[in-house]
């Protein structure tokens, strides 16, 4: 564990606000490793999205009918992506952690469909 962070987005300022999928952002979160994790309401096509990222790699995008779901997968996508993101640092003398980081978002997309 090399003690990396979830903490709010912009100190929490965009909650509220539109977001990338056209609704109200609800928790947006930032890992100090270089990922971000947004949960919207009433976005454009469906009652809730998830977008996520991890800056320079990968951006991801899921859709939900139901808030419970769309809540409990948002608190299991940010468990994911904690873990890549300390496996790949963990890997960074070796090859910069990247074909951690390929191999992980590969299977996290998998996993996240």
């Amino acid at each position: 564990m090399t003690g990396s962070t979830w903490h709010p987005f912009e100190n929490g300022a965009t909650i509220g606000h539109a977001g990338s999928e056209e609704g109200f952002i609800v928790r947006d979160e930032e890992h100090s490793l270089g990922a971000r994790i947004t949960l919207e309401r009433a976005a454009g096509v469906a009652s809730f999205a998830i977008t996520c990222g991890i800056y320079g790699w990968m951006m991801h995008t899921r859709y939900f009918a139901a808030e419970a779901e769309a809540e409990t997968q948002y608190n299991l996508m940010k468990t994911s992506l904690t873990e890549l993101l300390e496996a790949a640092e963990q890997t960074a003398e070796i090859d910069g952690g990247r074909q951690v980081m390929f191999d992980g978002i590969d299977k996290f997309v998998g996993d996240y469909p």
